[in-house]
């Protein structure tokens, strides 16, 4: 009866409407009317307890840098140093969109920003190429959330909060699999581009090559020192966030000087609502995931998967599916911060790495943000192309089909992500 009261709860208010972190509030009072133990106090404390937490201050960091990026070159020098190496092969512009994604990555962590810039930059000039809109837009979706995966990584920082999760060591566990998706949307570009008759760019000589890189060499450090500074011990996650809002400011005020200090403003309030929406969300969760605890609905999940415990392999399988069905009606933070403090138990119980689990867990979600109806990203796309959500569905299904393959790829030999992290610790 408490898992139909929560998930009645829950999904009932959304269906009304209701922004997620109020009906998370409100699920978290759902179940203490029926546990007998409603207290507003508990409420409001957990809601102060949710926001103030040391961690989740890398979150507005990040976020900053993300915007600091976009508005200063550091993203377009990204994508201008792709294309001088790539942009004159068959299918070049695509390749462009993968490399650019996968460096994007390394730098902001976030899927929107990092999607965003490259769909706004490249999405006319595959146009202009001949390049068809929907599988253009399609790819760029993807490469988008490789983000979330390839560290820094705002979605990682919140399940380590969430479920006191490494946030290190899911950094260094999301290197792996965010290289190969990157690669594996190489193959599935390669596929799709057999029959397209596009218009390469010009190959660029050495000395334009070499001028884009240098170019484009302050921004490549960036993901240098974030993770040298954390394999070495130097800054915390946190304190990585700060180096890197920092770095990203004084690259773009003093180097590319494409930003000026009376540009900043839009800049900060953009960050800082997106911030304010991240955080309200992570103090709202608190409220549901205290009672969750309370009324251990963990447990009663252990007992439905009870089965399955013995079997590590079959036990993600069966969580990945679970997961893959949220992610049709939820967004990713509203995944983490909801299904993470009851599935994490479950994980452990059954033999399931903590770090292996957070990163199957955010990639899971990761790809609700690009198939209906939620589609975060990909309704980001349609509305830089100009084209609607079904021509762009259409685009996207190679690409979404490489990585539900790496899912089981994942699944199957987990060593694939733990592996590399006893190399990187």
């Amino acid at each position: 009866m408490t898992m139909t009261i929560f998930l009645g709860s829950l999904f009932g208010l959304m269906s009304l409407g209701m922004p997620i972190a109020f009906a998370l509030i409100l699920t978290g009072v759902a179940l203490m009317h029926y546990l007998d133990f409603f207290d507003a106090q508990l409420v409001a404390q957990n809601l102060l307890s949710g926001a103030d937490n040391f961690p989740l201050m890398a979150v507005p960091f990040f976020i900053l840098a993300g915007e600091l990026m976009n508005a200063g070159g550091i993203s377009r020098r990204i994508i201008d140093l792709a294309v001088a190496f790539v942009g004159h092969i068959r299918g070049g512009l695509g390749f462009v969109a993968i490399g650019a994604s996968v460096l994007l990555a390394s730098l902001s962590g976030s899927a929107i920003a990092d999607t965003a810039a490259l769909a706004t930059l490249l999405i006319p000039m595959m146009r202009d190429h001949g390049y068809p809109v929907p599988r253009s837009a399609g790819l760029i979706a993807s490469g988008g959330i490789i983000a979330p995966i390839i560290p820094p990584s705002m979605p990682f920082i919140i399940f380590g909060v969430t479920t006191n999760t490494s946030i290190s060591g899911l950094f260094l566990a999301g290197i792996v699999p965010g290289v190969l998706m990157g690669l594996g949307l190489v193959i599935a570009w390669l596929l799709v581009t057999r029959d397209m008759d596009v218009t390469p760019q010009p190959r660029q000589s050495w000395g334009e090559r070499g001028r884009a890189l240098a170019k484009g060499v302050w921004a490549l450090l960036l993901p240098v020192i974030i993770l040298g500074g954390l394999r070495g011990g130097l800054f915390t996650p946190t304190e990585a966030a700060v180096v890197a809002a920092v770095y990203s400011l004084l690259v773009s005020l003093f180097v590319y000087r494409e930003l000026s200090v009376p540009a900043l403003l839009p800049v900060l309030v953009h960050a800082a609502r997106t911030t304010a929406t991240v955080m309200f969300l992570c103090a709202a969760a608190l409220v549901s995931s205290y009672m969750i605890t309370l009324a251990d609905l963990p447990s009663q999940v252990g007992d439905l998967l009870g089965p399955l415990l013995d079997s590590p392999r079959l036990l993600m399988g069966a969580i990945v599916l679970l997961l893959l069905a949220v992610g049709t009606v939820m967004d990713l933070t509203p995944t983490i911060l909801v299904m993470a403090p009851v599935l994490m138990p479950l994980a452990q119980k059954g033999g399931i790495d903590p770090t292996y689990f957070g990163v199957m867990f955010v990639l899971v979600g990761t790809l609700g943000l690009i198939h209906p109806p939620v589609c975060t990203v990909l309704n980001v796309v349609c509305g830089v192309a100009k084209i609607s959500l079904e021509k762009a569905t259409r685009g996207i299904w190679p690409f979404l089909l490489t990585y539900l393959v790496l899912l089981v790829l994942f699944v199957v030999f987990p060593e694939v992500i733990t592996g590399p992290t006893k190399f990187f610790h």
